[in-house]
């Protein structure tokens, strides 16, 4: 039996580990690591149809505003 892991997942488990973390002053690096991460798992999933679907939800709810 072979397991595959996808790259978007594995960040995105990543990224909820580093947030809960203690929310003390961390350094300047640690904080673009973050925001780093956060971008790449954004590209990531923007070509998924999950991705596809947040988009679609975020747009009828900017226009719902407007």
């Amino acid at each position: 039996m072979q397991y595959t892991i996808s790259a978007s997942v594995l960040l995105g488990v990543i990224i909820v580990i580093r947030l809960m973390r203690n929310t003390a002053p961390g350094t300047r690096i640690d904080e673009k690591m973050s925001a780093l991460s956060c971008v790449v798992f954004g590209v990531l999933i923007a070509a998924t149809p999950a991705g596809r679907a947040i988009l679609d939800l975020v747009a009828s709810a900017t226009q719902a505003t407007h």
